[in-house]
């Protein structure tokens, strides 16, 4: 018997990355997925943001791998949008069980008071507001169902430490925990476990391009092979990056009942990337 066999999971961010692994992940276990993602761009990102076919792809390999999923093109900001799909879900598969607050964004590089005001807000609105409009559009349905379920909120480790030039970034992922630690607790009585999945790097769009790398090879190239030293340097383990389906398997056991009695935590998947002493490894000497 699959780990989610008769579950329904809602994933925002579905069309790509992370969001696209973690629906592949849980269907693949027997979940049937409600799925939303932007599809279209967002001014102040400096890469490409998802696309419709995108989207059209991540229905596809669900569908492949024998899996049942609902989508829809929302964006997160939208709160009467995301109600919108969640319901759509619902009057589908008659029930919700698992929460995964996956969609985000990083629009622009530099230091905290030189980041335009435009890319502060939007930074914010995309990953607190719409982690906090995931909980406003789910937490009633699971609260009226009365079987407990999981919220998995996608934070950073950058949420639980610092990194430089992106600041309004990290501030927004340690927002994203503030959110968790309350609901954690707001919701334990009713058996809903609320806890964050924490990633180092992952190898996904949002970091995959030019300006990224320029940034990682402190301003000397914009190719990957430029950048991979200084990611290689931000973790212990001999990797510069981590791949989605890492990241996939820890939301999995959050999702399921291998972490019952799991709430109130934040799930580090950093590659060793918050240990404070590294010993330097010889791709990067």
């Amino acid at each position: 018997m699959a780990k989610l066999d008769g579950k329904v999971a809602f994933v925002t961010g579905v069309a790509r990355g992370q969001g696209r692994s973690h629906a592949l992940t849980l269907a693949r276990e027997g979940a049937a997925i409600i799925g939303i993602d932007i599809c279209q761009q967002i001014d102040t990102v400096p890469y490409a943001m998802s696309t419709p076919n995108d989207l059209e792809e991540t229905v596809r390999l669900v569908e492949e791998a024998g899996g049942k999923i609902h989508v829809q093109q929302a964006d997160i900001r939208d709160l009467d949008a995301v109600k919108g799909a969640v319901d759509g879900g619902m009057d589908l598969f008659g029930r919700l069980d698992v929460v995964v607050a996956n969609a985000a964004t990083i629009n622009g590089l530099g230091p905290l008071w030189e980041i335009p005001e435009q890319e502060f807000r939007d930074q914010w609105e995309v990953n607190v507001g719409g982690a906090w409009h995931t909980i406003k559009a789910t937490v009633p349905t699971l609260l009226e169902q009365g079987e407990g379920g999981s919220i998995i909120l996608t934070a950073s480790m950058v949420g639980l430490a610092s990194e430089t030039n992106i600041g309004h970034y990290s501030a927004s992922k340690y927002g994203v925990i503030g959110l968790m630690k309350n609901l954690s607790v707001e919701l334990a009585p009713h058996s809903v476990r609320v806890n964050t999945v924490c990633p180092t790097a992952v190898n996904t769009p949002m970091i995959m391009h030019e300006e990224f790398y320029s940034l990682f090879s402190g301003g000397t190239g914009n190719r990957l092979e430029d950048a991979l030293p200084a990611m290689q340097g931000l973790n212990a383990l001999p990797v510069p990056f981590l791949e989605p389906s890492d990241v996939s398997k820890t939301v999995l056991y959050l999702a399921c009942d291998d972490s019952r009695y799991v709430t109130g935590t934040n799930a580090v998947v950093d590659a060793g990337a918050l240990l404070p002493f590294k010993i330097p490894h010889p791709a990067t000497t």
